[in-house]
C-alpha cells in the first residue's frame, strides 16, 4: 500500500531504513539480506550471531540466533513512537490498520459498532477509530449463503446410462493397504446401479 523511509534504533544507534515497504496483512516485520548487499553493506554469519558492518561505521547491528533459527532485531519502542511521529510515506494508512486490528478483535464486528465503543468509551483503552476502506475477506466468506439443494429431482433418468451421478471423497488421512486414499463413484441414475473405483492421487 505504500513505501518510504523509518527511522529506528538498534542496538542504541540510530538507523534509517530506506524503501520500506507497508503491507498491513504482514504480521512481522521482515529485514532483507539482499536488500542490505544491495547498499553494498557486509553480513557476518557466524556461531549462531549475524553481525551487519557498513565500509566506514564499522558494526551498525549484531543479534543472536533464535531458538526457530531466525535473527531478531529488536527495536526500543520510544523508537518506534518516534518514527510514527515522523511520519513517513509509508505509514500513512496506520489509523486503517488500528481499525483493522480492532475490527478482528472484536470478532469482525461492523465499523458502526466499533464506533459506538469507542465513542461512548464502553471499551478501556481504545482509541478513536477512523473507518477504513479495506475490505475485510473474512467478512466477505462468512456471509456468502449457499443455495439450497432440492428435495425432489426435476428431471429425472427414463433409461440405462441416461444419466451418471459421479462424485470423489478425499484425500482419506488412514489410507488403506494398498496405499489408496481417494474414492471415486459413478451411480447410474436409472437403475442406481454403483461403480467404486479407489486410487491414490
Amino acid at each position: 500500500m505504500g513505501k518510504g523511509n523509518i527511522k529506528l534504533q538498534v542496538n542504541g544507534t540510530n538507523q534509517m531504513i530506506t524503501d520500506v515497504f507497508y503491507l498491513p496483512e504482514l504480521k512481522n516485520n521482515l529485514f532483507s539480506i539482499s536488500h542490505l548487499q544491495e547498499r553494498n553493506l557486509a553480513i557476518l554469519m557466524q556461531y549462531r550471531e549475524c553481525k551487519i558492518y557498513h565500509h566506514e561505521r564499522g558494526l551498525i547491528m549484531s543479534t543472536q540466533m533464535s531458538a526457530n533459527r531466525i535473527f531478531i532485531l529488536l527495536v526500543e519502542r520510544e523508537t518506534q513512537v518516534q518514527a510514527q511521529v515522523s511520519i513517513p510515506t509509508c505509514f500513512k494508512t496506520t489509523s486503517e490498520g488500528l481499525t483493522d486490528l480492532w475490527h478482528r478483535r472484536y470478532g469482525h464486528l461492523h465499523f458502526k459498532g466499533l464506533s459506538t465503543l469507542s465513542r461512548k468509551k464502553m471499551v478501556k483503552g481504545m482509541p478513536h477509530l477512523s473507518e477504513s476502506s479495506d475490505v475485510c475477506t473474512v467478512c466477505i466468506i462468512g456471509k456468502q449463503h449457499q443455495e439450497t439443494i432440492p428435495r425432489k429431482n426435476i428431471w429425472r433418468a427414463t433409461q440405462k446410462l441416461q444419466l451418471i451421478h459421479a462424485d470423489i471423497c478425499g484425500p482419506i488421512t488412514s489410507e488403506s493397504n494398498s496405499h489408496k486414499r481417494y474414492i471415486l463413484t459413478f451411480t447410474d441414475d436409472y437403475s442406481k446401479k454403483l461403480w467404486t473405483y479407489f486410487f491414490e492421487s
